[in-house]
């Protein structure tokens, strides 16, 4: 691989202290090979029977962990965090990578699914091969994609069902150590460490992440937390709970926004907005270990029914301050940048197609998707960049081989001052087919990644001519 073809991956590997300085230049190698083949086999992406054997021998060594793959990454994040202006929003998602194996013990299970019935009626169930994944995504008030700053991998030897353990305890007694959602704690200590000066930080979650131990932790953190509430806690004295203080309030505004129904149509939706300081308490089993907390509770509920499309209700619970409709609907705006971490997994998903590899164990394909995790964060930070900072430099995002490559494709359109990113970053997408007319939105995630890895073919091509002379 050319050397400044593989720039952009120096600052997103630099933090990495491998065992041995092979790992390290075989990381950097690997990195470039898949990001320049994004959705490619392993094969297919090195090219040759010696590079994918040392591809496969670097995924299943016992000294490459996930954590030591995106050390440099995390790094950069927390430098571009620090150079970014106002709040960072800290998005907090878990999803799940499900694989066909013939053993699938070697992986993991990830949930128990309806297999529908048998011939006497009986309901059967099966468990789902895989591994999970809980990501914490760091983005700009202009949701600019950062990079991560936190990831955590796990897998279940065996799965448990939660309906069938809540007949035997109450959830909400079990101390949060002994349970999955722990990690939720984990990424939340762990990004905010990360990122430093915690008081500028929102930690954005859905209704998983509605754990009031977690807002404990924020608390002692000095960060901040907006998250999609679903449980009815005890309020004020303890005699009454936070549904019962909603219901006393009036309809405070209304608020009207652009939706998409369930047929990608343009469609408007009319919310009304309520909200409320209260006094939140710790759940009964937890009372002592735990203080009660006065939060922000913020209600959004559409008026009446829409057709082709679900209801819109929004039940949002935070630490920050609300003392205005404006300031509400700022916090439901930060609240619907949460779908940006659905798109990086999108990303991970559809674009590397992390769920096609073939790879045997629950190690080796923890080390591939963090691999991916790093490709996918380039191609959502580029699309981003190009409607956030468009007039940015093009060395911002690329190196002197594509801008050199996108020139000679060009030529004839090629002005004498400098481009700005914007033109480069069209120019990639053209070559994944994006049309480019005066009517079209700003290219999407696809065809971004698409024009890369031809982008990377051509570069190849142009290798090949030099060296044939």
């Amino acid at each position: 691989m050319d050397a400044s073809a593989a720039a952009w991956l120096d600052g997103e590997v630099a933090g990495c202290d491998l065992a041995d300085e092979r790992l390290n230049k075989r990381l950097h190698k690997l990195l470039g090979q898949i990001g320049g083949a994004m959705g490619q086999s392993i094969p297919f992406a090195c090219q040759d029977w010696s590079n994918a054997k040392a591809a496969y021998r670097f995924l299943s060594n016992e000294r490459v962990s996930e954590a030591v793959i995106l050390a440099g990454h995390f790094r950069s994040t927390r430098d571009r965090a620090g150079s970014a202006e106002g709040l960072i929003f800290v998005l907090h998602d878990t999803t799940e990578f499900i694989y066909q194996r013939d053993e699938p013990e070697a992986i993991g299970f990830t949930k128990s699914v309806n297999s529908g019935r048998d011939k006497a009626g009986r309901v059967r169930s099966h468990t789902v091969c895989g591994i999970l994944m809980h990501s914490s995504l760091a983005v700009t008030s202009e949701g600019l994609p950062l990079g991560l700053a936190a990831v955590k991998f796990w897998t279940r030897k065996k799965f448990k069902d939660t309906a069938a353990l809540k007949k035997k305890i109450n959830p909400t007694r079990v101390p949060i150590e002994k349970k999955e959602s722990i990690r939720w704690l984990d990424n939340l200590s762990q990004s905010t460490e990360l990122l430093g000066r915690p008081e500028r930080c929102v930690h954005i979650g859905d209704r998983e992440s509605d754990i009031y131990e977690l807002f404990c932790m924020a608390q002692e953190l000095g960060t901040h937390f907006l998250v999609r509430t679903c449980v009815n806690r005890r309020a004020g004295n303890g005699d009454h709970t936070v549904a019962d203080e909603m219901d006393e309030i009036a309809i405070k505004g209304l608020h009207r926004i652009e939706v998409r129904d369930d047929d990608g149509a343009s469609d408007q939706a009319v919310l009304e907005i309520k909200y409320r300081k209260i006094r939140v308490l710790p759940p009964i089993g937890k009372w002592k270990r735990y203080p009660a907390l006065t939060l922000t509770v913020i209600h959004a509920e559409e008026v009446g029914a829409p057709r082709n499309r679900q209801k819109i209700t929004w039940k949002l619970i935070t630490d920050l301050q609300v003392h205005s409709n404006r300031e509400v609907i700022e916090k439901l705006q930060w609240y619907a940048m949460r779908w940006k971490i659905e798109v990086f997994h999108k990303i991970l998903k559809s674009g590397c197609r992390a769920e096609d590899s073939r790879l045997r164990t629950a190690q080796r394909l923890a080390n591939l998707i963090s691999v991916f995790c790093i490709v996918s964060w380039r191609v959502f930070w580029m699309t981003m960049l190009n409607r956030t900072a468009p007039d940015a430099s093009p060395d911002l995002a690329l190196t002197t081989a594509e801008i050199r490559v996108l020139d000679s494709l060009w030529a004839d359109q090629a002005a004498t001052k400098q481009k700005a990113l914007s033109y480069y970053l069209t120019r990639i997408a053209k070559l994944g087919g994006y049309l480019a007319r005066a009517t079209d939105p700003p290219p999407g995630n696809t065809v971004i990644w698409r024009g890369l890895s031809r982008l990377r073919d051509i570069q190849i091509g142009v290798s090949i001519q030099a060296n044939c002379g």
